[in-house]
């Protein structure tokens, strides 16, 4: 049986990979996107690059673009933290 701990460690997990995948996404703060619009991003973005591909396409943006790069991930972070996990849990 799983501890607190583990739990805690696997959901932290989960959601950075919802938000490197919602960083990869086309979705942006001018879609002025819904929970379910969000859930889609993430999804079509995990389906197109897989969850390694995500994060290899935010660590180069943050690579050539560190600025912008960190305005967009503060962005992805507030729609994740904001939105109902269990649709952020159907999505990855």
């Amino acid at each position: 049986m799983p501890t607190a701990t583990q739990i805690t460690v696997t959901q932290l997990d989960m959601d950075g990979a919802r938000c490197h995948a919602l960083f990869s996404s086309a979705l942006q703060p001018s879609d002025v996107p819904t929970a379910d619009t969000v859930a889609t991003a993430i999804s079509r973005a995990v389906q197109q690059f897989g969850i390694g591909g995500c994060a290899g396409r935010m660590a180069q943006e943050f690579g050539d673009h560190p600025d912008a790069a960190a305005r967009r991930m503060r962005w992805v972070r507030q729609l994740i933290a904001q939105g109902p996990a269990t649709q952020w849990r159907q999505a990855a």
